[in-house]
């Protein structure tokens, strides 16, 4: 269920101030923050933020196309290390390869 268009885009109100303080500054360090759940507003394009995944600090850098997003949604939490390993992958192909017995076929059975 999405929030209500009344209430507005949830930001924390830190990150609204720390943004405030940076607009003003030519020299723009990235922000770190956990809030995963604050939504990107106009206000943040051209910043660089730290978003925490739970382990380390991801560095992003805000553009036109990530308004309206979640800031989580670009530091993902999960790192995927493939369905099976390479050595399994290369004997299975090297299973389907090989010929068939040759004392299997229908003309032996003649």
């Amino acid at each position: 269920m999405t929030r209500a268009i009344w209430k507005g885009p949830f930001v924390h109100p830190s990150l609204l101030k720390k943004i405030d303080k940076l607009k003003n500054n030519p020299a723009k360090k990235p922000i770190k923050t956990w809030s995963r759940n604050s939504t990107i507003i106009p206000d943040f394009v051209g910043h660089s933020f730290m978003i925490h995944n739970g382990k380390s600090f991801i560095p992003i850098t805000i553009s036109e196309e990530m308004v309206g997003h979640k800031l989580g949604e670009f530091a993902p939490t999960r790192t995927f290390k493939g369905h099976t390993p390479a050595d399994k992958k290369a004997a299975a192909e090297k299973a389907a390869a090989a010929p068939a017995p040759t004392g299997a076929t229908k003309d032996a059975k003649k």
